[in-house]
This record gives C-alpha cells, sequence and structure tokens, in this order.
C-alpha cells in the first residue's frame, strides 16, 4: 500500500512540484495552504509523512510541528522542513520543535526524494 505525505506550503507552484514528484514516485498526497488548514486535514486523516515550509500565513511551519508533536499519532510521524531558510538557528528551532530533517529550497526533485526515502525507510 502507498504511503501518504502530506505538504505544506502557502506556495502553489511549490506544492505543485512536491506533489507531482512524489505522485511519480507512487506516493500518496495530501496538500495544505498553511500550518492551520494541514492540522484541521491531519487531525482527520493521519499520514506517514509531512513536508512543510516554514513561514506560511496563518500558522508558520515551527508551530505546525510543534502541535503536530502534541498530538500521540504524530508523536514518531516524520516532519521534514521544505523552506528558504539555511540558517543554523531557524534549523536548530525547527529541530528542537521536533523535525525529522531539513531541506533549502530551491532543491532537486531526487534530493527530496532521497530524504524521503531515508526518512520513511
Amino acid at each position: 500500500m502507498a504511503k501518504t505525505i502530506m505538504t505544506v506550503d502557502d506556495s502553489s507552484s511549490v506544492r505543485q512540484m512536491v506533489t507531482l514528484t512524489l505522485k511519480g514516485e507512487g506516493y500518496n498526497v495530501v496538500e495544505g495552504v498553511d500550518g492551520k488548514d494541514a492540522l484541521n486535514k491531519l487531525k482527520a486523516n493521519p499520514v506517514d509523512m509531512v513536508i512543510t515550509d516554514l513561514n506560511m500565513p496563518n500558522m508558520d511551519g515551527i508551530t505546525l510541528i510543534k502541535e503536530l508533536r502534541a498530538l500521540p499519532a504524530f508523536k514518531f510521524t516524520p516532519i521534514v522542513m521544505l523552506t528558504t531558510e539555511s540558517q543554523a538557528n531557524k534549523k536548530s528551532e525547527g529541530k528542537d520543535a521536533g523535525a525529522t530533517g531539513w531541506i533549502v529550497k530551491p532543491f532537486k526533485p531526487a534530493q527530496l526524494l532521497q530524504v524521503i526515502k531515508k526518512v520513511l525507510g
């Protein structure tokens, strides 16, 4: 059975690129337009992995990770940040919140798939 991954980004073009990349490898994909939208969708339908942007309206990626980690269903779910931020303090903040990994935009589809395969096993 194919694994399901949620991609969360306020940029529709980034969501489309991630979705296209993941569907091409056989993953099911659910999209969220920001942290709040993603949290609402994930509470109803847990997924195998979450890929989230950092800077988004309504709820940023760090807050989303903290909210998800507080839910038992997401205690061990891989959550990867996909963001333009590459500063060490932001990465540290993400790790402290519970991020599993960090990919800096722009990214290559092969790089994204490599990280996904690594964290999903």
